[in-house]
């Protein structure tokens, strides 16, 4: 990895988990491919799957706050 990179990453590393998961996503997209089309048409897919089954009480939810202290809390192991 090249220096400016290499200070990219540890910048990043210092931004919120929700800042994080949102330049991961920005960072694929940026290549414009075109098979980003039918990855963001599966995922679309799956998530309107997965409000209809929390709809239908086939699956719960978990606070943001709670997956994020989670999120954080693996991280430091």
């Amino acid at each position: 990895m090249m220096a400016q990179s290499q200070q990219i990453f540890r910048e990043a590393l210092d931004l919120s988990p929700i800042d994080r998961a949102g330049l991961v996503e920005q960072i694929p997209a940026s290549f414009d491919s075109p098979a980003r089309e039918n990855i963001d048409a599966a995922w679309g897919k799956e998530a309107e799957d997965r409000i209809t089954a929390y709809e239908q009480g086939k699956i719960g939810s978990s606070a943001a706050s709670e997956v994020f202290r989670e999120i954080e809390r693996q991280a430091r192991e």
